[in-house]
């Protein structure tokens, strides 16, 4: 077994995050390929509600694009989702627009996070309507640029993809597929909670997700986080798969292949009116709370069979069969 842990100074981060400056979007005419600045007009605790948003070289007005939303965790920010991810270098190779939203109760422009119901910190408590702010990012994108609204995709890394499959959940119509990374859709902040999950969703949404073994965060078995204090409890990914396999109308058993020298098991639940609505599952031996793409597993050994593996690749292309 190979156990991958990569470690960052909270200080570069936060050098990192407050100095780095995004231009942003200019008010009219077609913008130069790069990645922008917007604010909406809504505030949460004083501060405005933002996305950063990136147009790639091939955008031409008279010609739509898919959109993909690309979603960071809990107390991470869109500028270090957009820089881990890898979204950039595919949104200008395959012609779609990026869009990367800033979470609620930022400090300095860090520790933002979202209300995925079940979690998490102060956005939860506070009933912070988060699928109605990324409802205004779509349509405040869809105003100013051409998307195609039958290709509009969703990514969530933790706390980010605890708001993907909510948001999926609650607005099923509006996205054509989703991919979620280290996140479940369902639990309790506390012991004395009520046990919250997503509601059933009025169509199927073709999923891929990919999960770490060794995922402490959220623990692949779900429960408790051996990491924290807290009493907070998460759905497995074992329910978070059934969930979805159920509402696709995906065959009981998956197909499982093993990948990568056997690191990862890949489990494909196939729609049984084959209707494409599949459900895949990427779990990943060895991988921590990390997004599984370039930025980290680049850093890995020659030899390792992980290195240079990029989960938005994958992704990417699952959104195109969809």
């Amino acid at each position: 077994m190979y156990l991958v842990s990569v470690k960052f100074s909270p200080l570069v981060v936060f050098v990192f995050s407050v100095n780095s400056c995004v231009t942003p979007l200019p008010k009219q005419g077609i913008p130069v390929s790069a990645t922008y600045m917007k604010k909406l007009p809504i505030k949460v605790f004083g501060s405005k509600r933002s996305y950063l948003i990136h147009i790639p070289n091939a955008y031409k007005a008279d010609k739509s694009m898919p959109l993909v939303i690309i979603i960071h965790g809990a107390f991470s920010t869109a500028k270090e989702m957009e820089r881990q991810s890898g979204f950039i270098e595919l949104a200008d190779k395959e012609k779609f627009i990026a869009v990367y939203p800033n979470g609620a109760y930022g400090i300095f422009g860090l520790l933002q996070h979202w209300n995925a119901g079940h979690c998490c910190g102060k956005a939860a408590s506070d009933n912070i309507d988060d699928v109605g702010f990324l409802d205004m990012v779509i349509a405040d994108v869809a105003e100013r640029f051409d998307i195609d609204k039958k290709r509009i995709y969703m990514v969530g890394f933790s706390n980010g993809g605890m708001l993907t499959y909510r948001f999926a959940a609650e607005r099923s119509e509006v996205v054509a597929a989703i991919a979620t990374v280290g996140a479940t859709l369902g639990g309790r902040a506390s012991e004395d909670d009520s046990i919250w999950m997503v509601p059933h969703p009025s169509r199927p949404v073709p999923l891929v997700s990919f999960h770490g073994k060794q995922d402490l965060n959220v623990p692949y078995e779900g429960g408790r986080s051996p990491l924290k204090r807290n009493t907070r409890e998460i759905f497995s990914i074992e329910q978070s798969m059934k969930f979805w396999v159920e509402n696709n109308k995906c065959e009981d058993t998956p197909v499982t292949e093993n990948l990568y020298q056997g690191i990862i098991a890949r489990d494909t639940w196939t729609a049984i009116n084959n209707d494409n609505s599949e459900v895949i599952l990427y779990t990943i031996e060895g991988w921590e709370h990390k997004w599984p793409g370039k930025y980290f597993t680049e850093k890995l050994r020659d030899d390792h069979p992980l290195k240079g593996f990029d989960a938005a690749e994958i992704i990417w292309q699952f959104f195109s069969n969809h």
